[in-house]
């Protein structure tokens, strides 16, 4: 593969399904690669730096306005660039002060009985689930896991999560690198039925307010001043319920999926659960749940030794940085004992994920228990994957349960 073809792979609408290769045909060429005003970056220091330099800025509604004159159009586009996500300092700043109080470290490790609570809940589930001795992981455990748990943060009742998946996975399609017209239009939809829902919450927690971030955002809306504008709002509800689980289903999935193909590591976990913070980490870098970012230079510079011109658009990839031989000793094989890992898949910097706290709880409770609640599970067909690659993860995940080991569980 060269680099044309690598680059062309990486854009296309297959790339989620094996984009390491490619991204070894990047790194091959140096750890930043330039066409005209877009560069492609594969290496991890190249990576770290750019997310970390304040100069680099994330796709506004500025970049947006120089590219997209019609983009706010789509009211999927525009919950994004509404929310954190999508803003630079000072509004970047102003607007995660307001939700970071939700996910300090103390506060994410109080929620630890819960998630253990919850976990056992939807093992129950997932061993409920089996038909013809199959059992689906995503549709039983990756996906109402965290969705029951953001859900809890935010505030939005248990019997209103049914519906979260479908709008996700209609939405996200806009955080792509490349969407078709099709996806942009259920992306608009999406949007529209998600801020109806956030209207309705938000008006009845305004009459009934809680110890939830629903409140606490619509609480800093009302206040006057420059807290958070309307838009602002709703465009952080929504970034918080999707990308709050959407990842941490990734990080679930891919994690199974990989101590199920590995059946050793899989024994290692279930016989000490106390691995699993180490476990997660490699699963985050082997097989990152978010496989890039996009940033823009906002003066001229230079990375890793090339000159980028102000303007130019840098497409990060998150999940090539993770295994740039540079930084990671082998780093094609799964090796939870690798010393010094820090993977970026949260990416670094300012705009660091807010939640990676407790998706890493979650995955670190999740993972263990299953693999203790059932030893001998294995996959009964291949996964279908997402066709998706900012977003990586798996669409169906068959196993085969076997005997569960009621004995084990904590």
């Amino acid at each position: 593969m060269d680099l044309a073809a690598a680059v062309a792979s990486l854009l296309s609408p297959k790339a989620s399904m094996n984009p390491y290769p490619a991204y070894a045909t990047l790194r091959s060429a140096g750890p930043i690669v330039g066409t005209g005003s877009t560069y492609f970056v594969s290496g991890y220091d190249a990576a770290d730096s750019i997310l970390r330099d304040p100069a680099m800025g994330t796709y506004d509604s500025g970049q947006l306005d120089e590219h997209f004159d019609d983009w706010r159009e789509n009211l999927g586009v525009k919950l994004f660039v509404d929310s954190m996500l999508r803003q630079n300092p000072p509004n970047h700043t102003r607007m995660r002060r307001l939700a970071s109080g939700v996910f300090t470290a103390r506060r994410v490790a109080r929620l630890r009985d819960v998630i253990v609570e919850q976990v056992d809940e939807v093992l129950d589930e997932l061993e409920g689930s089996e038909r013809d001795g199959v059992a689906d992981v995503v549709a039983h455990l990756a996906y109402p896991l965290p969705i029951a748990v953001i859900c809890a943060l935010l505030g939005v009742p248990p019997e209103d999560r049914g519906q979260f998946r479908r709008l996700a996975e209609a939405l996200t399609t806009v955080l792509e690198v490349r969407f078709t017209e099709a996806q942009a239009t259920a992306a608009h939809t999406a949007a529209q039925e998600l801020t109806a829902y956030f209207e309705s919450l938000i008006a009845l927690r305004r009459q009934e307010p809680r110890d939830d971030l629903v409140t606490a955002l619509a609480a800093a809306h009302d206040s006057g001043g420059d807290k958070l504008t309307a838009d602002e709002l709703m465009g952080n509800l929504a970034l918080l319920l999707v990308a709050g689980f959407e990842t941490t289903t990734n990080l679930l999935g891919n994690g199974v999926q990989l101590l199920i193909e590995r059946p050793a590591q899989a024994a290692r976990l279930r016989a000490d659960p106390g691995l699993a913070p180490a476990f997660v980490e490699e699963v985050l870098r082997y097989d990152s749940p978010v496989q890039l970012t996009e940033r823009f230079a906002g003066e001229d510079t230079v990375v890793a030794g090339l000159p980028v011109p102000a303007g130019s658009e840098l497409i990060i990839f998150l999940g090539a940085a993770n295994r740039d031989p540079a930084r990671f000793r082998d780093p094609d094989r799964f090796d939870p004992d690798r010393p010094g890992n820090a993977p970026l898949s949260f990416g670094a910097g300012a705009h660091y994920c807010l939640g990676a706290p407790l998706a890493r709880l979650e995955a670190q409770v999740a993972l263990p228990a299953l693999l203790r609640r059932f030893p001998e599970i294995t996959a009964a067909g291949e996964p279908g994957r997402r066709d998706r690659l900012t977003l990586r993860g798996w669409a169906t995940q068959p196993v085969t349960l076997g005997s569960p080991d009621t004995a084990s569980v904590d």
